[in-house]
């Protein structure tokens, strides 16, 4: 699969990095928010780029999209975020046409989360294809390629339990927690961040702890408050913050914010705290964990916690693999049918050019030519030898690329770029 023939460069290109390679540190640097992803689509329309999708999680941040060479999409993303070409390189992976198409699938369907079967990423692909459209940088490869990515997603959802038992990054908070803190149901908990990780964690602390001493602090009052109302929590004001983490045992950061915002000048631990990071980049200083009585936990080593359900979801891999294979086969054969869609209709135009010459001709020579029942046949006939090319072009056994170049050379066809 040399060259796609649907953008005017030829190859398509996945560049990221992600938790496997990178620690939280270093992922922090390369996170993108929404108005870094609109300045990178902007910018790679200015550069010619014309199809570009971003996504940036608390796990990966990736760059899927049409280029002469992957090192356009890398700096810009260098450019857009804290790290270095080189601090890039050293974690990143680039991968190339089938290859990338088979990592958004891979991406796309939880199979290459932290969390085995997290689907929180499907949402981020919807979010970055919606944010690529609305910049018009969504060609119609990507927005088919999304869609089957979103088909093969909802179809392992719902034929296989690769996302059965409650693992996510807040169970596997909440986890840690019951692991570790005795008389639960008596701690003070503050929750400090009430974006989709922190509202999670809250929900399954409530559930798992029977707590009702959990306090929220969000900077916007509101979003605490409409969270807090659900489950009969306390909510304070962000001025607050210093004072509650004072009479908090235990304190979960869960915000979204690009440098830390909990330091160890905030902290005045005279009794054990235990602090959970849920963000990426890191909001808790590491500096905290030279305080005595203050035990910090980041999300990466929360999400090392494996247990029976982890197991049991590996067994559901194969299932989901073979549903991916079966919707990329079909986005393949969309995909090899827009290859050899310009050089079939090319080959159409030349053959109904003939026929229309060749009629003139006949219908001056003969006297009394049928017009009609010529163009019925020939009309036919053209049908019939075009869709002879389309069903070799299809073959497996046949080199696309060599087959298109020889039809184009016998029947001297000029394509027309739309």
């Amino acid at each position: 699969m040399r060259d796609y023939h649907i953008s005017k460069h030829n190859s398509f290109y996945a560049v990221g990095l992600s938790y496997k390679k990178a620690d939280a540190e270093v992922r922090g640097k390369f996170s993108l928010d929404v108005p870094a992803i609109d300045h990178i689509l902007g910018k790679a329309k200015e550069i010619g780029i014309d199809g570009l999708l971003a996504i940036s999680t608390c796990n990966r941040t990736e760059l899927y999209g049409f280029a002469q060479h992957p090192y356009q999409l890398i700096k810009l993303l260098c450019d857009e975020t804290h790290g270095t070409v080189e601090e890039f390189q050293e974690v990143a992976y680039v991968y190339k046409n089938h290859d990338a198409i088979s990592h958004m699938f891979k991406v796309g369907t939880g199979l290459d989360s932290q969390i085995l079967g997290d689907f929180e990423i499907i949402s981020q692909i919807k979010q970055g294809f919606y944010r690529s459209k609305k910049q018009e940088m969504a060609n119609p490869f990507l927005e088919r390629l999304c869609n089957a990515v979103i088909q093969a997603s909802k179809r392992i959802k719902n034929e296989t339990e690769i996302s059965s038992g409650a693992t996510s990054v807040a169970f596997a908070s909440v986890k840690y927690i019951l692991d570790n803190v005795d008389d639960i149901s008596n701690k003070n908990i503050l929750l400090f961040g009430t974006g989709k990780i922190g509202r999670n964690t809250c929900e399954n602390l409530v559930k798992h702890s029977n707590n009702s001493h959990i306090t929220l602090i969000n900077r916007t009052r509101e979003k605490a408050e409409d969270i807090a109302g659900k489950f009969h929590l306390t909510v304070k004001d962000y001025g607050d913050l210093q004072t509650e983490i004072r009479k908090a045992d235990i304190l979960v950061v869960a915000t979204g914010a690009q440098l830390p915002t909990v330091s160890k000048a905030l902290i005045y631990p005279k009794k054990p705290l235990l602090v959970l990071d849920l963000s990426v980049p890191k909001n808790v200083s590491d500096d905290v964990k030279e305080l005595d009585n203050v035990t910090l936990v980041h999300l990466d080593q929360l999400s090392q916690i494996t247990d029976e359900t982890l197991t049991k979801r590996k067994e559901y891999v194969p299932k989901a693999e073979a549903i991916i294979e079966k919707v990329k086969k079909d986005f393949l054969k969309w995909l090899e049918t827009r290859k050899f869609a310009p050089v079939i209709n090319a080959l159409k135009d030349k053959l109904n050019t003939m026929k229309t010459e060749e009629i003139d001709f006949q219908t001056k020579k003969i006297e009394g030519f049928d017009q009609l029942q010529a163009e019925i046949i020939s009309d036919r006939i053209i049908q019939k030898i075009t869709k002879q090319f389309a069903n070799h072009l299809k073959s497996n056994e046949v080199d696309t690329d060599d087959s298109l170049e020889l039809i184009q050379k016998v029947f001297q066809l000029e394509l027309h770029s739309k």
